[in-house]
């Protein structure tokens, strides 16, 4: 019997699955190559250079799972990445259509195991959630089916999530920016973005039903849960853009010391909450703070522009930033935070057009446990 048959009476926390956090070993970083101009309408030709960017730093510590539309793009992109000197053997490259570039959220997630329990050779599992673009955009189909395809490229047998609450069955809606774990059974979401009825996920669903399901699909003991997200912010409330783990007891938070500003209240309020919160061990939380960026404004609108949106990978961590006084205060407290890894600043002025930014478009493959000889 394949793990995909054993989901339906066997839980992934149940077999001993568990997410690990984004500062564990990875074995690759997926991305998705940029072409869809609709989402940076009139500010789409520095984006693949962007992405030349990000590539090169992360292929030099472990492989990019390139998604690419066809083979014309590879070529495409393999000519841009050499003249960015981000071509290398580390870059693998998967033709398959996709409609936006944000993995994070249209992708699987990948859980590992121990030893003892690895029912799989690879040592991995996906969960594959279904995709619907933030229930607000009409244009998702390739996108919704590449978890599946992350999945079999990765050799991870896959598990699709399922809610049994009236009216049924039915596959529940989760985005990989709107959670964040430590990797020892605690995680961090907000409110804003699974219990609000604006761009709802999933209508059947509240507060109790997530927490069995972050228990029975990721192992979670403890959910932090945070009020709501930055301005800007078209997903309603990712808590990528405000709160992340960086070590299992710690995180640094977004915040905002001008009044005037609409992030003042909601930030204030989600320190307040971190404050109180404790761990699945029954520990505070160690805050680091970090205020946000000045806004970053284009066509009289704010943009979600936010030091959190960063992604830690083996050897690096790569931290958005804007020309901002601010950018040094979170390179300098995420080096500090990091010192093994090597700090890297991405300009996202543009990037951030596109209403996201480097946790964004990345999915980290963890590296699989290895398998127990006993």
């Amino acid at each position: 019997m394949t793990l995909r048959h054993l989901a339906s009476t066997k839980l992934p926390a149940t077999l001993g699955y568990r997410m690990p956090a984004e500062w564990e070993p990875h074995e690759s970083t997926w991305l998705a190559w940029p072409h869809f101009r609709g989402d940076w309408p009139e500010k789409f030709e520095p984006i693949p250079w962007v992405y030349a960017e990000i590539i090169r730093n992360l292929a030099r510590h472990e492989r990019v799972d390139l998604i690419v539309n066809n083979a014309s793009a590879e070529k495409r992109v393999k000519a841009v990445l050499e003249r960015a000197n981000a071509l290398s053997e580390n870059v693998r490259f998967h033709q398959w259509r996709t409609d936006r570039v944000w993995v994070r959220d249209s992708g699987c997630i990948f859980l590992t195991t121990v030893p003892d329990h690895r029912p799989s050779e690879s040592g991995l599992l996906s969960l594959h959630f279904q995709f619907n673009a933030w229930a607000k955009y009409p244009n998702y189909g390739h996108d919704e089916r590449n978890g599946a395809r992350m999945s079999k490229a990765a050799g991870a047998p896959i598990v699709q999530p399922i809610a049994v609450l009236p009216p049924g069955k039915h596959r529940i809606v989760l985005e990989g920016g709107s959670i964040d774990v430590n990797g020892s059974g605690t995680m961090i979401t907000t409110e804003e973005c699974l219990l609000s009825t604006t761009q709802q996920r999933n209508p059947a669903m509240d507060r109790a039903a997530y927490e069995r399901m972050f228990a029975d699909y990721f192992a979670v003991q403890s959910v932090i849960w945070l009020d709501s997200g930055i301005a800007g912010d078209d997903t309603h409330g990712h808590v990528d853009d405000i709160t992340r783990f960086v070590a299992p007891n710690t995180v640094v938070t977004m915040i905002e010391t001008n009044e005037q500003s609409e992030n003042y209240s909601p930030l204030h309020a989600n320190l307040g909450r971190l404050k109180n919160a404790r761990t699945s061990d029954g520990k505070k939380l160690e805050i680091i703070e970090i205020p946000m960026p000045r806004p970053v404004i284009f066509e009289d609108r704010q943009l979600p522009a936010s030091y959190a949106n960063f992604y830690i990978a083996n050897g690096t961590v790569l931290v958005p930033v804007f020309n901002d006084p601010n950018d040094r205060i979170a390179l300098n407290t995420l080096a500090q935070l990091f010192p093994t890894r090597e700090t890297v600043p991405i300009y996202s002025g543009d990037l951030i057009w596109g209403f996201g930014a480097l946790h964004c478009m990345t999915q980290q493959q963890p590296a699989a446990a290895l398998m127990s000889t006993t």
